[in-house]
């Protein structure tokens, strides 16, 4: 793998938060499958944020990705395993999609296990296109955001870590949710009511930087 890029494991300023490529939709080859840990520590060391806290838990999962390997992307493997999600935004750039998960009964975006899967951008635009019904999703590169939170045990799984890469995922214009078994409803949202809906920080960060993100990536003269 290059690393000349090795400087995007730092925060990055202001004003550099997204590149200009195209969002991509599922299909496309820049993010096909890949069974390959370089594939993930790539989309890691891409993802950009203006928030220092991150880099922290960045190290930690490189660690663990170097520690795992392949493995790190099976959802049985502890203490943690990756996953990726999506801040569906809606064609104007006003709100948010949640979802009530019906497990953890509680507002969250889309996403979901890698499930060996090393191409996280695929996986979160994967979840966001099996839990939200809408075709045509694309997902905007790099990461904007990363997060390591505790999943308590169920069932025969014990209590463990999912390893979160975060994508903003862009929704086509008049696109229609739809539910299916994994939550008891959808809801667009304004980032002021998902403050009102959640009291979890990283959705709400998620949600500030994935916004932020996009109206860069709009101003650079994308659409």
């Amino acid at each position: 793998m290059n690393n000349s890029g090795s400087a995007s494991l730092r925060s990055a300023p202001a004003g550099l938060l997204v590149n200009s490529q195209t969002p991509l939709t599922q299909g496309h080859p820049d993010i096909a499958s890949s069974q390959d840990p370089a594939q993930s520590r790539l989309r890691i060391e891409q993802a950009i944020w203006n928030d220092s806290e991150r880099d922290s838990e960045r190290e930690q999962i490189l660690s663990l990705l170097t520690e795992h390997g392949v493995a790190l992307a099976d959802r049985t493997t502890m203490p943690g395993h990756l996953t990726g999600s999506a801040l569906v935004v809606n064609n104007a750039g006003t709100h948010v999609l949640l979802l009530f998960h019906a497990k953890l009964q509680r507002w969250l975006q889309p996403g979901g296990h890698a499930d060996g899967d090393h191409e996280l951008a695929a996986v979160a635009l994967r979840e966001a296109t099996e839990e939200t019904g809408i075709e045509g999703l694309a997902v905007l590169l790099p990461a904007v955001d990363l997060d390591i939170h505790r999943i308590p045990a169920r069932g025969d799984m014990d209590s463990h870590l999912h390893l979160d890469l975060r994508f903003v995922v862009l929704a086509p214009e008049g696109a229609i949710a739809h539910k299916n078994h994994e939550s008891e409803a959808l809801r667009w949202v304004t980032p002021q009511e998902l403050a009102e809906l959640t009291d979890e920080p990283g959705l709400v960060r998620l949600c500030t930087a994935g916004l932020e993100a996009l109206e860069q990536y709009r101003s650079n003269g994308q659409t």
